[in-house]
């Protein structure tokens, strides 16, 4: 992953497919560590990363959704990847939530503050005028470029085992040039190798 010190992100233009992240600084409580700490994009270069955003701690889907990813958190590490949780909330929000929600304390993977909303007016899902995330995703490979970006609206909860799914199918195609996976497509499914032979024949 190579990041410039001077790559600026420009406001105007969310971050989307195909873009390569900056390299931001921000706070994260890590659960496994029971403690607060800085880190930057760039701690995770050469790994798959998630970014998973949502709207605020002490809420309702929320935790529903960070309690699927927690409980397959080791899948996702298992391929290579490292999971983030973000929203505006404190570090301090943060480490309340998960001493005090049941479904909270099974997650281990490092949940981000973004209180100055940087990171989600950056990705294009803050919600301006209340504060809080949109319930957005976004994939990045390990040279730090923008694969998958799912963004809902925030009663609409995800799926985990969906987002394990399109990371396994994001790997294979960067590992097999050339090769790219059909609907649906799991590990071990066949997958398809564009050209004019296929052409009308699928």
């Amino acid at each position: 992953m190579n990041y410039s010190e001077d790559m600026i992100f420009d406001s105007i233009s969310p971050l989307s497919v195909g873009d390569t992240v900056p390299n931001f600084e921000f706070e994260v409580y890590d659960p496994a560590k029971d403690e607060i700490r800085k880190t930057a994009i760039k701690d995770y270069a050469g790994k798959w990363l998630v970014l998973f955003f949502y709207p605020a701690d002490f809420t309702f889907v929320c935790p529903t959704e960070l309690e699927e990813m927690a409980e397959l958190y080791t899948k996702f590490q298992e391929e290579g990847a490292e999971v983030i949780s973000v929203s505006t909330d404190t570090v301090f929000v943060h480490k309340a939530w998960h001493e005090d929600s049941e479904a909270i304390k099974k997650v281990k993977f490092a949940m981000a503050a973004d209180p100055t909303h940087e990171l989600s007016e950056a990705f294009g899902v803050l919600i301006a005028d209340e504060g809080v995330a949109l319930r957005g995703t976004f994939l990045v490979d390990p040279d730090g470029n923008i694969v998958h970006t799912e963004i809902n609206d925030n009663s609409i909860g995800r799926n985990a085992n969906e987002l394990l799914r399109k990371l396994q199918a994001a790997k294979f195609v960067k590992e097999h040039d050339g090769k790219v996976c059909p609907a649906s497509w799991k590990p071990g499914d066949d997958t398809l190798e564009p050209g004019l032979d296929l052409v009308g024949k699928i």
